[in-house]
Order: C-alpha cells, then sequence, then structure tokens
C-alpha cells in the first residue's frame, strides 16, 4: 500500500500543529497555527478543509484542530526529518542557523523515505547532538 502523500504546504501545517503540541488527544487553536506559520486564519481554514477531507485531522465546526492517528505520525515524521536536517546542518556543515532552519524546511519535503533513511544510517556515526530518540 502507498502512503499518503500530501502538499507541501500542509505537510507545513501539520509539523506546525504537532510544533504546538496539537496530538491525537491534544488540541490546538487555529489562530495559533496562523501566528506560527505567518498566514491568515482563511488560510488555515482553507488547509483544514483539505486536511480534514484527508484524514489527517479533525475540527468541529469552528472548533480547536486535533490530529488523527495518521496525522499525527505524518506530522511528527515531518518535524522530526526538520530537526534531523537542521542538527546536520548547523552541527556538521556549520551553517548559520536561520539559513539552516530555511534549508532544513525545503530539504524535509523533498528527501525520498528510502533516501532519508539511507541518510540517518549515515549520520547516526557522526557524533552530533542528536535527540535520544534516533539513536
Amino acid at each position: 500500500m502507498e502512503e499518503l502523500k500530501v502538499t507541501t504546504s500542509h505537510e507545513d501545517y501539520l509539523e506546525a500543529i504537532v510544533m504546538l503540541g496539537g496530538t491525537d488527544s491534544a488540541s490546538v487553536r487555529s489562530v495559533d497555527v496562523a501566528q506560527k506559520l505567518h498566514v491568515s486564519k482563511a488560510s488555515v481554514n482553507k488547509a483544514v478543509a483539505v486536511l480534514k477531507e484527508a484524514e489527517l485531522l479533525d475540527q468541529p465546526y469552528y472548533g480547536d484542530i486535533t490530529l488523527t492517528e495518521s496525522g499525527y505520525t505524518y506530522g511528527k515524521k515531518v518535524l522530526e526529518r526538520h530537526m534531523l536536517l537542521y542538527a546536520f546542518l548547523t552541527q556538521t556543515l556549520g551553517v548559520d542557523e536561520q539559513t539552516a532552519d530555511e534549508e532544513a524546511c525545503r530539504m524535509e519535503h523533498a528527501i525520498s523515505d528510502s533516501s532519508f533513511e539511507k541518510w540517518i544510517t549515515y549520520i547516526r556515526g557522526l557524533n552530533l547532538n542528536l535527540p535520544d530518540w534516533i539513536h
């Protein structure tokens, strides 16, 4: 079975919701997502409608956003990719933090799952200051 793939923009919404503490049991407010992504609340509402249709999140009429189990898994995966790419860029390559953050955001969407897994295997041996869950 092929894994669900959403647009880069929608991946950013899922990632932001996870960063704000959203899970399949903890909700976040649309206004907080809008502030995090520097977008309008109307943009959040449009993205929520698409992600709701894809069964990646739930939102009662004008209520807070809660991720589905698959939405949380997807958003967490995007966030983890970002964090690992950011750590590699800053700690191994010496890229400044702002540039690393921007580039990690672009890279997290472009790299395939297969290539990312091979890259993870490689960086495990580099002695980076990685989160405990990666070891």
